[in-house]
């Protein structure tokens, strides 16, 4: 449990490393090289201690620098002793993590056959895994559920196929990457996903030898080669942990800087915040969030794919807006169930409506459903410390400021999660002038 004590702005400098949604992408790519990779500005993140133990069990030589010999956090990846991995060990490695379903490609290229426990995995909507496995056997994968999970083998060489995505799924997007690049002819890929994390693994497999294109019509071409190299690669900022810091300035009232993050991935949020009245500041070695000093504005937005509203930036930023004079509106189009998260700022005084219907733009997939994917905030309203659970990466993340901006003391519950996607979380908070305690 973390005992937050709210009330004091948050001041002072944060580093963020290699975004946590290439990350571990990036990792499970070296499968496909023959050689040693090289990933850097990597974080110290349960995502990446999970991947690693996974490729190990597969086989895979990894070595991380030290913090204090490579400050930059360098892990190094050797591949050529590639083999498969005990059922048993990578069902209990995993956990909840939904990083296996990625692995599937690579191993059917250097095995021949991949295994996939039970996903779990952030409860934010349905994240089914159907369309991953359609799309293997659209490639030549035979797929076998099994009482423990699903078994996948690939008889012989996977074949280039033509898939089209009924929604720019950044998941789905990676599979076929992953599976392409080695399958014998062109794969087509249309309504891909172009988020940043998605154009940077395409960088990081170009590297390896890779030959992808990306058309303006959210169309990928991937001709398939025959063998791959390892690579040599920094990651780029994780703009989603430098969105929620410029929101926790806002909400609390104080000033940030975010070294490491940038201004080109971040150019839909840095619009928003200005928009509300946060100030920032675009510096070479990172980015000064800082809250106006006068009454902060609302604001009416749609989440959206790249180049929109990330959905991620969403929850830390309604913490901010319940700071906001006015009715902001936010419409969620990505995620269905991704307000749930608010009924324990409700608690905490805010005063949040969630709707079925559609709000302040245009209809999306859920318009039809039964799902409260609207959401009308007004403020500004007092928040006071109550007992809060954490429920999934992003959320936790905005509970966490809530109590930060609160008026009293939260027990914050469940905050070991947060370890998933944010490096030396307690640690920061801390540096930040945070005042809070784990008994």
């Amino acid at each position: 449990m973390l005992i937050v004590h709210g009330g004091t702005p948050l001041a002072g400098t944060v580093r963020v490393r290699g975004a946590k949604n290439l990350v571990s992408k990036a990792m499970v790519a070296s499968l496909l090289g023959e050689t040693p990779s090289v990933l850097r500005s990597v974080p110290r993140i349960r995502d990446v201690e999970i991947v690693t133990g996974l490729l190990e069990l597969h086989g895979v030589r990894t070595h991380t620098a030290p913090d204090g010999d490579q400050p930059d956090g360098e892990i190094h990846m050797d591949p050529s002793n590639i083999e498969s991995g005990s059922i048993p060990d990578i069902d209990a490695h995993a956990g909840s993590s939904r990083v296996p379903i990625l692995f599937c490609g690579p191993l059917l290229h250097r095995l021949g056959q991949a295994f996939i426990p039970d996903l779990g995995g952030c409860r934010i909507g349905d994240r089914p895994i159907n369309f991953h496995l359609d799309v293997l056997r659209q490639f030549g994968a035979t797929v076998d559920k099994t009482p423990g999970g699903i078994k996948l083998e690939a008889p012989q060489r996977l074949t280039g196929t033509k898939v089209e995505l009924p929604y720019p799924s950044v998941g789905a997007t990676e599979q076929v990457l992953l599976t392409a690049v080695r399958a014998e002819g062109t794969t087509e890929l249309k309504n891909a996903a172009v988020e940043p994390e998605i154009m940077d693994l395409v960088a990081v497999l170009q590297k390896m030898g890779a030959i992808i294109s990306v058309d303006t019509d959210r169309v990928i071409r991937i001709e398939g080669v025959d063998s791959l190299r390892g690579y040599t690669h920094r990651a780029l900022p994780d703009r989603i942990e430098a969105g929620s810091w410029a929101s926790a300035a806002l909400a609390t009232g104080g000033k940030i800087l975010v070294e490491g993050a940038q201004q080109e991935p971040m150019i839909t949020f840095l619009n928003v915040f200005r928009k509300i009245g946060g100030e920032f500041d675009i510096r070479e070695d990172g980015i000064l969030f800082a809250h106006p000093g006068t009454e902060l504005q609302s604001v009416a937005l749609e989440t959206d794919v790249h180049p929109g509203f990330m959905t991620d930036w969403q929850q830390p930023l309604v913490v901010a807006l319940t700071q906001a004079k006015g009715l902001s509106i936010i419409h969620e189009t990505v995620y269905e169930n991704r307000f749930g998260f608010t009924d324990a700022l409700v608690r905490m005084g805010a005063n949040i409506q969630l709707y079925r219907e559609c709000l302040g733009g245009t209809p999306c997939r859920f318009g039809r459903m039964n799902f409260n994917h609207s959401a009308v905030i007004s403020g500004p309203t007092a928040l006071t410390g109550k007992d809060i659970e954490i429920p999934d990466l992003r959320g936790g993340f905005s509970h966490v400021i809530a109590a930060l901006a609160a008026e009293g003391t939260s027990n914050v519950r469940g905050f070991q999660l947060l370890n998933r996607g944010y490096e030396d979380f307690t640690h920061k908070l801390e540096s930040l002038g945070a005042r809070m305690e784990i008994p």
